[in-house]
């Protein structure tokens, strides 16, 4: 079984991902928190913050079935480096330009090319899908090639500032193949698999 590097992330209808102002200590920025509101829809296993109602139960269960996390710098210490332990103590691969002095908390580590951090990844996830965090990291995955499928939570609403998912992408056509849609409380799953270039080679095979 290969592992898939999958992109789940909550965006608004115009494209945000954070409300205007995010910064390490507002990660979300102001009224981001807005896009994860459907984590909470109708009601929440207080035990594991699991979603009950369905699609989104089924959806945040896809999430924490994933074996590794790739995630950039800055999106992982805004969520406080979540502790060193994102979900079941999967590892964590830190995408950065220059990693810090300190160690990286728990299952975390910090590497500085997109390549590497994916293939440890692939190597750490034991054939389970690997979760992408952060829309630099995204970004990164795609131009290199790397990113398989993209989880859109597609939130109905029109934040009209903030950080958007794919503001810095060269201008080159990506194409995507819709695989999944899931109508959810408050949300609208979107899956989709990055079409690659007849004769490309998967990464798996890339050496």
């Amino acid at each position: 079984m290969t592992s898939k590097v999958v992109l789940y992330m909550s965006m608004s209808l115009d494209g945000f991902i954070t409300g205007p102002d995010d910064d390490r200590d507002r990660g979300l920025g102001v009224g981001g928190e807005r896009l994860h509101e459907w984590l909470a829809a109708g009601s929440v296993d207080p035990s594991s913050y699991r979603p009950v109602a369905e699609p989104n139960a089924t959806v945040f269960d896809e999430m924490m079935a994933t074996g590794a996390v790739i995630t950039g710098r800055r999106t992982f210490e805004s969520a406080g480096q979540w502790a060193g332990d994102h979900h079941d103590n999967v590892p964590i691969f830190v995408l950065t330009h220059a990693p810090p002095d300190e160690p990286a908390p728990g299952s975390a580590r910090y590497v500085t090319d997109v390549e590497s951090c994916v293939r440890q990844a692939k190597a750490a996830a034991g054939g389970r899908d690997i979760m992408v965090h952060g829309a630099a990291t995204a970004q990164a995955c795609l131009r290199a090639g790397l990113l398989d499928e993209l989880e859109v939570h597609l939130i109905p609403v029109l934040l009209g500032q903030g950080r958007r998912l794919f503001e810095e992408l060269p201008a080159e056509h990506v194409e995507l193949e819709l695989r999944r849609v899931l109508d959810g409380p408050g949300v609208l799953h979107l899956r989709y698999s990055v079409a690659r270039p007849a004769g490309a080679r998967p990464f798996a095979e890339v050496r």
